[in-house]
């Protein structure tokens, strides 16, 4: 039986990789994405324009408009007169936020350094361009950061430093945060494209009936069916971490052996996803539309685009049964925050679990539609 579901599993392989046209069906979206991806998926803010509307004049207005022209942040600086051209800008979208300096300002901020009154404050405003909330917001915090530093400098006895330290990643460097995730996206793709269309090939081409009087059972078929899949999975997960570790820099802190373990639990995992829903289809194009019916749900589901404990609570429980939400996490503790066999066992037992109740449900409904 064993000699058989090797057989089978050769079979598969030899549809992925004997034909160039295959081979470059899986190797592309890795070599593309792993290119562009990590420059493209950018949250940093560089290269904005920002608006000045300054009522005040004085000194202290003067400096906190030149540091801000002096960020990498901004490269344009539009200086403004008037409170309708200050709309303008921020409606024509020529300014990703503005910063307004009332006419009190400069007097309040001197009030404020030599009083020791705590109601004393000067007031600043920052208008962002709500069409673009999250680069308005991450700039929005650089302005904060400038006016901050700025104020320690100018009372530092009654307002004393903030040292912000960023723990397992100091710099900020957005490549370390996007391409351990990167390793999860691409390896979906990959096994739910080679497993979800698995089954549905052999039924349209008419391959199906010749597997079923097989001495395999369909346990077996299902099993040969997988296994190239989390192979097609791991491989892609190790060409996109080495690339992350050794073109891009990206720190490896935890151990080999675990996210060798974890990459092959959450390949079981998808194969199942993709077995079930190539057991329903009956043919290719249907497949398609299954798995990308699942795939884009969970990617939104996984905390990749937005943290799961913002969403509301009935998709924080469905988030609870995405394979994705559970391998992101994993990969950035055993990349970024040295992660052991204690911290990984928690976020592996569900993979399994949902790799046990996909692979059941994949061979159940493959029994019902076969049988």
């Amino acid at each position: 039986m064993l000699l058989r579901l090797r057989q089978l599993i050769i079979k598969e392989l030899k549809i992925l990789l004997g034909e160039k046209r295959a081979i470059a069906m899986l190797m592309m979206p890795v070599i593309l994405q792993i290119a562009i991806f990590p420059f493209a998926a950018n949250m940093e803010v560089r290269g904005s324009a920002v608006a000045i509307f300054n009522e005040d004049g004085g000194a202290e207005s003067a400096e906190i408009s030149q540091r801000i022209a002096k960020t990498a942040a901004f490269t344009s600086v539009i200086n403004v007169y008037s409170h309708n051209d200050l709309r303008q800008v921020i409606d024509k979208q020529q300014a990703l936020l503005a910063v307004h300096f009332p006419q009190d300002f400069s007097r309040s901020l001197l009030s404020l350094a030599s009083s020791s009154a705590p109601h004393n404050s000067a007031q600043l405003q920052i208008i962002l361009d709500g069409r673009r909330s999250n680069s308005g917001q991450i700039a929005g915090a650089y302005i904060s950061q400038i006016v901050g530093d700025y104020m320690a400098e100018k009372s530092p006895p009654r307002a004393p430093a903030l040292l912000v330290r960023n723990a397992y990643n100091p710099n900020l460097n957005f490549k370390w945060h996007i391409l351990p995730c990167l390793v999860a996206i691409i390896t979906t793709v990959g096994c739910l494209n080679v497993t979800a269309l698995s089954v549905a090939r052999e039924k349209e081409e008419g391959t199906l009936d010749q597997l079923l009087v097989s001495p395999l059972t369909p346990a077996y078929i299902m099993v040969g069916k997988a296994i190239p899949g989390i192979q097609v999975a791991v491989g892609q997960a190790c060409i996109i971490a080495l690339t992350a570790i050794i073109v891009y820099g990206v720190p490896f802190t935890g151990s080999l052996l675990l996210l060798l373990l974890s990459m092959v639990i959450y390949g079981i995992a998808l194969s199942g996803v993709g077995l079930f829903i190539s057991s329903i289809c009956s043919t290719q194009q249907q497949a398609f539309l299954g798995l990308f019916a699942f795939m884009i749900p969970a990617m939104m589901l996984s905390g990749f685009v937005a943290p799961i404990e913002n969403m509301p609570r009935f998709l924080q429980l469905l988030s609870k049964g995405n394979p994705i939400s559970y391998f992101i996490p994993t990969l950035k503790g055993l990349f970024l925050k040295q992660f052991a066999l204690t911290d990984v066992l928690p976020l592996m037992w569900p993979m399994l679990l949902i790799a046990f109740f996909t692979f059941s449900a994949g061979l159940w409904m493959f029994k019902r539609n076969v049988g």
